[in-house]
């Protein structure tokens, strides 16, 4: 609440040029380490401040952002808070980046810098809804953005049709297609393998980023997989890690030994492992031979699938992807990923044991992937814009 506040922040000299960047959680975070690096390295001169709102989120950009120097909470939209944060930090431009719409940081932001950019904009249909209904009110907020870099077509007419003018609005595609994740070699999968004590003959299924609902279903389409086939070992990635516990209490009946991955070494054998610790699950995609994204076989609307993706690896997901829907559609239209809804599709995903097939599906996930290069680009070069020429929408 005192970060919040600004209690304690030293002022910056007028002299010094900045950017202020801000993103709401980690998947924004994440989404931001190419082009804040990138910036960084094209323009030394100017100082990167980074907020977020989360815990989590400010977590991941010390761990993440080289190159910022300094990470702070977002400040409360209060008038007097958000005013005092700009007459600290002085920037010269204020990006924001996804949906984060604070109506007095919005204002202020427009007063004091030369420029207020929203970055890989992203509205979702239930969001516009909101927006439209409530559009005279939004619009006013709106105005306080200079220029607009949205992902898709349909942000881009979602905003037109609150009111934005089709001038102030850019597609220049999602910031998350060029993520930045650590490369393994062969050698490092088989040793990280070993060290989990995962045989060559078993395949590695992973269910990545699952949501409270739809464990249950994973968990008897693997228990019926089993039956048929016995190398197969499941990894359980729940998006919360605390609900590791509750997932444990699904397994109660079953065979199955399960075990955290807080308390897996290389000499314990396992049916089942938990992610139950931070910061491993991209890590885990790279060992695997499926993967699973969740939040998906209920209506959330899906999870990020980009890091599976980038490491070259077959993509299932349920039929709820409305978060992501312009990108799953291409992935499944490229046979990159499969849709699966029922038991029986989830049981198939699990017993997919042709390992040309798998390949052929990775391969061809990582070549999507490729085709949306460029985002951070076509960010900075309008970013540069702001920064060399003042406002230029």
């Amino acid at each position: 609440m005192k970060e919040r506040l600004g209690i304690h922040m030293h002022p910056v000299s007028r002299a010094e040029k900045s950017v202020w960047i801000h993103a709401v959680s980690v998947g924004e975070v994440l989404s931001l380490q190419k082009l804040i690096m990138d910036l960084k390295k094209r323009h030394p001169e100017y100082k990167i401040y980074f907020s977020s709102l989360t815990n989590t989120g400010l977590r991941i950009a010390k761990d993440k952002l080289d190159g910022v120097d300094k990470i702070f909470f977002i400040p409360l939209d209060f008038q007097w808070v958000v005013k005092k944060f700009f007459r600290i930090l002085k920037p010269q431009l204020f990006v924001l980046a996804e949906s984060e719409f604070w109506p007095n940081l919005l204002r202020e932001a427009k007063k004091q810098t030369q420029g207020v950019i929203l970055i890989n904009g992203r509205i979702s249909p239930q969001s516009f809804k909101k927006y439209y209904r409530f559009r005279f009110v939004f619009k006013r907020i709106l105005e306080n953005i200079d220029y607009f870099l949205v992902q898709t077509e349909r942000e881009k007419n979602s905003l037109e049709n609150i009111g934005v003018q089709t001038n102030c609005i850019e597609v220049s595609g999602n910031l998350k297609t060029e993520i930045v994740l650590p490369s393994f070699t062969e050698n490092e999968v088989v040793q990280f393998k070993k060290s989990l004590n995962i045989s060559k003959a078993c395949k590695v299924v992973l269910a990545g980023s699952t949501r409270k609902g739809e464990e249950e279903k994973l968990i008897e389409a693997f228990s019926q997989a089993r039956k048929e086939k016995e190398n197969i070992s499941f990894i359980l990635a729940p998006r919360h890690p605390e609900r590791t516990g509750e997932i444990e209490q699904l397994f109660k009946n079953s065979p199955f030994v399960v075990k955290r991955r807080s308390e897996i070494n290389s000499d314990q054998i396992w049916d089942v492992l938990i992610l139950d610790t931070l910061g491993e699950l991209s890590r885990l995609y790279a060992l695997c031979d499926i993967a699973f994204v969740g939040g998906s076989l209920i209506p959330w609307g899906g999870q990020n699938f980009l890091e599976p993706a980038f490491y070259g690896k077959p993509i299932f997901f349920g039929p709820h992807m409305e978060n992501f829907r312009e990108l799953a559609d291409k992935f499944v239209e490229a046979d990159a990923a499969r849709i699966v809804e029922t038991l029986q599709e989830v049981k198939q995903m699990f017993l997919l044991s042709d390992d040309e097939d798998t390949l052929e599906m990775g391969g061809k996930s990582r070549q999507v992937l490729n085709q949306f290069q460029g985002v951070t680009e076509r960010t900075l070069n309008r970013i540069e814009m702001f920064m060399n020429k003042g406002i230029n929408a």
